[in-house]
């Protein structure tokens, strides 16, 4: 799928500051497996994934299968949307399918103006909801720094 690019300071707290910059092999494999923790919660049906994470760029690498597409760009956007991840790259094996667009959500924004946006219909904002489930738990939810898995229609 390759490489995607977060906003450092946005997303879910999953470990520390500190244990998050101090760049030694212990911190990283504990972030890691945070990480990897978190996105089993989102239940895509991956198997065999392996992330690793290091601190001193950011970088989280997932590797494994996914059932999908929609799942492995869901598996990327769960790591990404982590404070302290700058990118995400995503080597899960998936069956071949058209890649989603993304959506940076920058402070005013809606689902509603976000799906006017890419889809011209305010009023199709569930399909970018579903898309992004179940990382978003409520449509008025989203916040600034946030990626958002866009579909295509």
């Amino acid at each position: 799928m390759g490489l995607l690019s977060f906003i450092k300071e946005a997303g879910e707290k999953l470990f520390g500051g500190s244990s998050a910059q101090a760049a030694t092999p212990d911190a990283n494999a504990a972030a890691a497996a945070a990480i990897k923790t978190y996105i089993e919660t989102q239940n895509l049906g991956l198997t065999g994934l392996e992330v690793t994470y290091t601190a001193s760029s950011g970088v989280v690498t997932l590797a494994g299968q996914a059932p999908s597409q929609e799942a492995s760009e869901k598996a990327s956007l769960a790591a990404g949307n982590v404070a302290n991840v700058t990118s995400v790259e995503n080597n899960l094996v998936a069956p071949a399918a058209p890649p989603a667009q993304y959506h940076d959500v920058v402070r005013g924004d809606t689902l509603s103006a976000i799906s006017k946006k890419y889809y011209g219909d305010a009023n199709k904002y569930n399909v970018i909801f579903e898309a992004n489930k179940p990382m978003l738990s409520n449509p008025d939810k989203i916040y600034p720094g946030q990626k958002l898995r866009i579909p295509a229609l």
